[in-house]
């Protein structure tokens, strides 16, 4: 007897609020106890001569509730006892329970969920003796104010459906597109007579770039950009011969590569067409782009070419810039989901803070898939419900401090 009471978990070591004293006046023997413990350990509520004690159950099995009767400090065979016990939790769920006779006490045919928080309602009866008794056993319970929930900055949203997405993160740098880099050379032999573009310049297509003069005919003729861009490159002066080598190079930059490193680990999760959010080492800006080449080979060092097409027509991705990228690498609807900054422990559990109206309440989750910033819920909170997810940790550090738990 003494191994199996260490297991029993009593309601009385919740955390309650209580009348300091209780009496036997009303007709319907309706009481509010001052706290006191039964032989097993548990709750022990007392109307005259009769008895009844509550206790909950739960080493290495789903929790239950235990109660034992007694009459005049006896125990009554619990088979001659009607036991109706209602547990009201937040949220206007009122969980009703019913009994089986096992051994010497009753045992509940449903599972007592967590959180073990709500008021309890208990009416028995055993031949000429019966008794009510409504009492509170909270855990895991916070009351906030309005102000306080302002000014500690408690954030909450709705527990919905979310698309978990998974994600790798590469590192890259930013180059140039092959087809909008282009090099101009003089169409014929000649002395340039004018340079009319420096490096740096912006130039739209047509614009006239220099002025040579054809050296077989004598007849000036202009070089123009075949492309809008930027000069990169000047490789001549006025006054020198045009021949065949390079005189500008221009780039378009308003589109660039990002080429990525990606070791083997991330490629075989990499396919073309996937969306990547690549953004700067500061994380100053961030533009979404699609991978439009995967290397066919590796490296030397084990690591493949992955390229990445973006935007750049604001001018901040410049070549050679060294970058991170997200690649979307595959996506999962669920039915339901909770930022990931939500979760805390709670006797060693995953919890969320629902929310009803000012009061705050753990419940423990089952977890399943998580990206970077959800996590699916498969057990444990019900769609729509409003949950903390900003500064969750204060409420948390408010039931500790409150001793609103019990040991398990």
């Amino acid at each position: 007897m003494k191994f199996i009471n260490t297991m029993i978990i009593s309601l009385g070591l919740f955390f309650f609020v209580m009348s300091p004293s209780f009496a036997a006046a009303q007709d319907d023997h309706q009481h509010d106890e001052t706290e006191r413990t039964g032989p097993n350990g548990g709750k022990l509520l007392t109307n005259g001569d009769f008895s009844v004690e509550i206790t909950i159950y739960e080493s290495g099995m789903p929790p239950e509730m235990r109660v034992y009767a007694y009459y005049d400090n006896e125990r009554i065979d619990p088979s001659n006892v009607d036991l109706e016990v209602t547990l009201h939790r937040l949220g206007n769920q009122n969980d009703k329970l019913t009994f089986t006779t096992d051994g010497d006490y009753l045992v509940s045919n449903e599972v007592v969920t967590e959180p073990h928080s709500y008021e309890v309602s208990v009416e028995a009866a055993a031949s000429n003796d019966n008794g009510k008794w409504h009492y509170e056993a909270f855990e895991g319970r916070a009351v906030l104010s309005d102000r306080i929930i302002e000014k500690a900055n408690i954030q909450i949203e709705r527990a919905q459906a979310q698309t978990l997405r998974f994600k790798e993160r590469l590192f890259g740098v930013v180059a140039p597109v092959n087809d909008r880099q282009i090099h101009v050379t003089a169409t014929y032999r000649g002395e340039i007579s004018a340079m009319n573009a420096n490096i740096g310049d912006k130039v739209s297509k047509g614009q006239t770039l220099a002025v040579v003069t054809n050296a077989s005919s004598g007849a000036a003729y202009q070089l123009v950009s075949p492309i809008d861009g930027v000069i990169t490159e000047r490789l001549a002066n006025s006054g020198e011969v045009a021949a065949e080598q390079i005189l500008f190079e221009i780039v378009d930059l308003s589109k660039v590569w990002i080429e990525l490193s990606a070791f083997p680990e991330n490629i075989e999760k990499l396919a073309v067409g996937q969306q990547a959010e690549v953004f700067d080492l500061h994380q100053h800006e961030r533009v979404t782009g699609e991978i439009v080449y995967i290397a066919p080979v590796m490296t030397g060092g084990h690591i493949a070419r992955a390229r990445v097409l973006i935007d750049n027509s604001q001018g901040h991705w410049r070549p050679g810039m060294h970058v991170q990228a997200d690649v979307v690498t595959d996506e999962k609807e669920v039915a339901l989901a909770v930022k990931k900054d939500a979760l805390q422990t709670f006797r060693d559990m995953p919890v969320v803070f629902a929310q009803y109206g000012n009061t705050f309440e753990v419940r423990m989750v089952e977890l399943g898939k998580e990206d970077n910033d959800y996590v699916e819920v498969l057990g444990g909170l019900k769609h729509d419900t409003p949950y903390v997810y900003g500064n969750s940790y204060l409420l948390k550090a408010d039931v500790l401090k409150d001793g609103a738990s019990h040991d398990h």
